[in-house]
């Protein structure tokens, strides 16, 4: 039986997951020790509300620097450093800390996300929780894995009793926008939960924790990972368009529930 397919750099899509995997988890063990820390070197970003720190910075660099070592000729795109073009064809998308207000609050709900992308979309994608050590996993031809294991998303078909997760923006003028969403689709579902990383929604989405997840205003680092795994798992993703003052999004819910959600949050 022939092997899979190799990509850019002549690597199969799982040796590139297992290159994530690593390095997820590395970086991961880095986070959750500064967790335990003082918070040193915090600034605001685009708003006094979008922070970031140190540990953010630092987490960033150690996974450029080992993926640079591993894969040497492909790109790179942190939401902490700039977009570096490569030469084989693959390219990295990183949110090294996606949940940094919960960090910063020592709340433990923030995990590590790391992507590769070619010319036909992603390839691999891996989300870790260091706080629960659980880590996501997907390639873009195979199944959703937790810690190895093949994950069950829902099948529910009753939007009112779906869980349904979302994200706020950092603007003052989209969080309005956004809570009148919320206060729209609230007596439409069961309920709707808020715990600050896309990346970790995104992956307890695929895993059947919650029915649906939708949010406007998502970085690609923030989305890359976890999208494929929700895809993956058999859920339905679909773009939202951009809703003035909030730019584009995404929803990602299970297929018989997606036609009813999509009015009530597009």
């Amino acid at each position: 039986m022939a092997g899979p397919a190799a990509v850019g750099g002549g690597m199969s899509p799982q040796g590139l997951r297992e290159i994530a995997e690593a390095v997820a988890r590395e970086a991961g063990r880095q986070l959750r020790e500064a967790f335990a820390g003082p918070r040193v070197n915090v600034t605001a970003k685009s708003s006094p509300t979008d922070l970031v720190s140190e540990a953010d910075h630092a987490a960033e660099r150690l996974i450029r620097e080992r993926l640079a070592s591993a894969r040497p000729g492909d790109g790179f795109l942190g939401e902490e450093g700039g977009d570096e073009q490569g030469t084989s064809g693959v390219r990295w998308i990183v949110d090294p800390l996606d949940g940094t207000i919960n960090f910063l609050f020592g709340i433990p709900q923030w995990g590590v996300s790391i992507a590769c992308e070619d010319g036909d979309g992603t390839i691999a994608g891996v989300v870790y929780d260091p706080m629960r050590d659980e880590l996501w996993s997907a390639e873009r031809d195979g199944p959703a894995l937790l810690d190895g294991r093949l994950v069950s998303a829902s099948m529910r078909d009753d939007l009112a009793t779906a869980m349904v997760a979302t994200g706020f923006g950092y603007d003052a003028e989209v969080r309005r926008y956004q809570g009148e969403i919320i206060a729209r689709l609230l007596p439409h579902v069961r309920d709707i939960r808020r715990l600050g990383s896309a990346a970790l929604d995104l992956s307890w989405t695929a895993a059947g924790r919650y029915d649906a997840f939708y949010e406007r205003g998502l970085n690609s680092w923030d989305r890359a990972a976890g999208e494929l795994l929700c895809r993956r798992a058999g859920l339905v993703v679909r773009e939202l368009p951009p809703a003035p003052p909030a730019s584009a999004g995404v929803l990602v819910a299970a297929p018989g529930i997606v036609d009813a959600l999509e009015p009530l949050v597009a």
